[in-house]
């Protein structure tokens, strides 16, 4: 009876297969987290260079009235955007307010196209997105992004 007793009792606890099965699960849960997260943040530092080139755009208005023209180099629409440059528009139009942090991982550069068009262009550092805001119809564009 004691033989008989031994061979139908079962441990209590999981399995190896078990185990496995609840952790390639958590792994692929995680996976799908960690893709979604990413893009939540790609999308929000995209939103806040559009908010930072809206409030540039507002100091861009105060320049010109001024000055009678418009803060930025003229280059028929483009220029080179880098930390220097951000921090020369800043300073320029909205005091000593960083708004292109390098956390935001963007760079804004200005363009005078004539005496009443601007660009306000802002480029990701480690990536190929340009977010532009056209001054005479307060238009952003997004390319590459």
């Amino acid at each position: 009876m004691n033989k008989k007793k031994k061979l139908t009792s079962r441990s209590s606890g999981f399995t190896l297969i078990e185990l496995l099965v609840v952790v390639a699960i958590i792994g692929i849960l995680a996976a799908v987290g960690i893709v979604a997260y990413n893009g939540y943040i790609s999308s929000t530092k995209k939103k806040s260079v559009e908010n930072a080139l809206m409030q540039l755009s507002l100091g861009q208005t105060e320049y010109y009235s001024d000055n009678s023209t418009y803060y930025g180099s003229s280059g028929g629409g483009t220029c080179t955007s880098n930390a220097a440059s951000s921090d020369a528009v800043e300073d320029a139009l909205v005091g000593k307010t960083e708004l292109f942090t390098t956390e935001v991982g963007y760079n804004v550069c200005a363009v005078q196209d004539s005496a009443a068009l601007y660009f306000l262009i802002a480029k990701e550092t480690n990536g190929t997105c340009e977010i532009k805001l056209t001054g005479s119809t307060q238009t952003i564009t997004r390319t590459n992004c």
